[in-house]
């Protein structure tokens, strides 16, 4: 199965299917996506993305964002929620090379964890839901709050922190055409500490603090998120094979 989908306007768009679990099961193909802003695309990039047959968007941007950057365009149907996870805006004033890339940005992912709450629980309610798929879930650079809600999601359904490691780090293959495009439309303008960059150590970080914090991620999920036991195995039903199963 292919992974990585190619666009010709966005970078960062793949499939999340095929990580194996603890289980021995799968995650399926063609159920989960993430992406970078779906805002772009237009022309040829929406035959491709028709041909996807997506049911659910979910975007985890400001409500600003979309009015400066755009929506999915409405006119292909899908069920669209805005769910905006980030509370506090980015400072980079804790950033310094002694802390490094990785574990500024795990700091911020954990900011989410805290400031997200609400929508972090619609989002992975709306996951678990089969007759909401396929989900594309996406942000603006499809990294940062994508990778937080993708790891969550990903660790529910019993996959590896190795794994979800990995995943997140793809998001470095597209790191090159993101910046470009980003100094196309803001020349001059300064780049933040982390900007494109996916370093594995910032999801390793995350995982390890968000489980120290609160003893398991599925805990964290059912005692601060509230998301109910039974959610989470709907969740695993559909999105994972059966055990056994190439997917």
């Amino acid at each position: 199965m292919i992974r990585h989908i190619e666009f010709a306007s966005i970078h960062n768009f793949r499939d999340v299917g095929g990580y194996a679990t603890q289980d021995g099961r799968t995650v399926q193909w063609q159920r989960l996506y993430r992406a970078d802003s779906l805002g772009w695309l237009a022309g040829d990039d929406l035959t491709t993305f028709r041909a996807l047959r997506v049911r659910t968007v979910i975007d985890l941007r400001h409500p600003f964002e979309i009015e400066k950057a755009g929506r999915v365009p409405e006119s292909e149907g899908q069920h669209y929620q805005n769910l905006p996870i980030e509370g506090r805006r980015w400072d980079s004033s804790p950033y310094s090379e002694e802390i490094g890339v990785g574990r500024y940005l795990a700091d911020r992912y954990l900011e989410v964890t805290e400031d997200g709450v609400e929508n972090l629980r619609t989002a992975l309610e709306t996951i678990a839901r089969a007759e909401n798929t396929p989900v594309v879930i996406h942000c603006a650079a499809g990294k940062d709050r994508t990778g937080v809600l993708t790891a969550l999601t990903l660790s529910l359904a019993g996959v590896g922190e190795d794994d979800i490691v990995a995943d997140y780090a793809l998001t470095g293959l597209a790191t090159e055409a993101f910046i470009a495009d980003w100094r196309g439309r803001h020349p001059g303008a300064p780049l933040w500490p982390g900007f494109g960059l996916a370093p594995a150590e910032a999801m390793r970080f995350f995982l390890t603090d968000l489980t120290a914090r609160h003893g398991s991620i599925e805990r964290y999920v059912t005692q601060v998120l509230n998301v109910s036991p039974a959610t989470i195995a709907e969740l695993r039903d559909h999105l994972l094979t059966e055990p056994n199963s190439d997917g």
